[in-house]
């Protein structure tokens, strides 16, 4: 199976996951629902035809809907990338007064395309936000970022999402508690919150209180939901597991992961997938393989995207 990987770069994308997250997914007649979009990774992966996404970057939201629409292109893309990028291996400071040029321009404009920039050339691939919605990365220190090779593989990202991006895919920059009471009782509901007592690279920061909320409202619902969330490292354990999710289905697998700037952040840690259905699992480091159904649809969704290769203004 092969992982589509989305233009928009962030710490914490569950791209190594994909395969164990879809090996999990029921079977339902109805919409993926993802509150919690974030790079888009899990939803660009998931095969379905009718999604609802959503998430409280507003940046997030309005670049894909641009994608949609077709303002945002693979050939666009690599232009933009390819002028920006000249412009900041030949700056002074190098690299980052240009670097702050794009970050003080989509402060003030908030250009989807200076959003790509930035999420591409911020320190450590992180992506937070001050209390006033303004970009608060610095500069990766690398003015050559944008070789030839690094636009090729983006602007074939943006290839891949717009190909995958369907008519009936909604993008809405709502909060989770707007988009988890529209879920039917066909649904899929898929949420990847902040992930409680770590660093989280997050819009809008993440609280207990969140962690409950999103507790009720999944308990609530008649639609089936799959959570992403930590379960215990060498050192600690995820409180917020005890306390809320032991009462679904849990498994969980071993995962490096990275996390924040530090490198003693950046250490295994066990994934846990809490969900309401049942499935035949083992609880730990399950191998289950993609159903036939959905073996299928990677491989059709694959020759898709292979088709659209003919269409250079994609």
């Amino acid at each position: 199976m092969r992982v589509v990987v989305p233009p928009i770069k962030s710490q914490g994308i569950k791209t190594k996951l994909v395969p164990w997250i879809q090996a999990l997914v029921p079977e339902v007649d109805g919409r993926w629902v993802e509150p919690f979009l974030g790079t888009g990774v899990v939803a660009f992966n998931s095969g379905f035809d009718k999604a609802l996404l959503s998430d409280t970057n507003p940046h997030i939201i309005r670049f894909y809907q641009q994608v949609k629409e077709g303002r945002i292109r693979s050939a666009s893309a690599r232009r933009y990338l390819e002028e920006e990028g000249k412009k900041l291996r030949t700056a002074g400071n190098n690299g980052y007064d240009h670097f702050n040029v794009v970050k003080n321009r989509f402060n003030a404009n908030h250009d989807p395309l200076d959003f790509l920039f930035l999420s591409r050339a911020g320190f450590n691939g992180m992506m937070r936000f001050n209390k006033k919605g303004e970009w608060n990365i610095p500069f990766c220190k690398k003015p050559n970022r944008f070789s030839k090779s690094y636009i090729t593989k983006i602007a074939n990202q943006v290839h891949d999402a717009a190909c995958l991006i369907q008519k009936d895919w909604q993008f809405l920059n709502l909060s989770f508690d707007q988009i988890i009471p529209q879920a039917e009782e066909n649904d899929i509901i898929y949420c990847d919150p902040p992930y409680s007592g770590r660093y989280v690279d997050y819009y809008n920061g993440w609280s207990e209180e969140d962690e409950q909320r999103l507790f009720d409202l999944l308990s609530a619902t008649k639609a089936k939901f799959i959570l992403s969330t930590w379960h215990h490292n060498d050192y600690r354990e995820n409180d917020m597991i005890s306390k809320y999710w032991n009462s679904f289905n849990i498994v969980t697998r071993d995962h490096f992961y990275h996390s924040g700037g530090k490198i003693e952040n950046r250490r295994s840690i066990v994934e846990a997938l809490v969900f309401n259905f049942d499935a035949n699992v083992r609880e730990h480091n399950h191998g289950i393989e993609p159903k036939p159904e959905q073996l299928l649809i990677f491989e059709q969704r694959e020759q898709y995207i292979t088709q659209q290769l003919v269409r250079p203004d994609v």
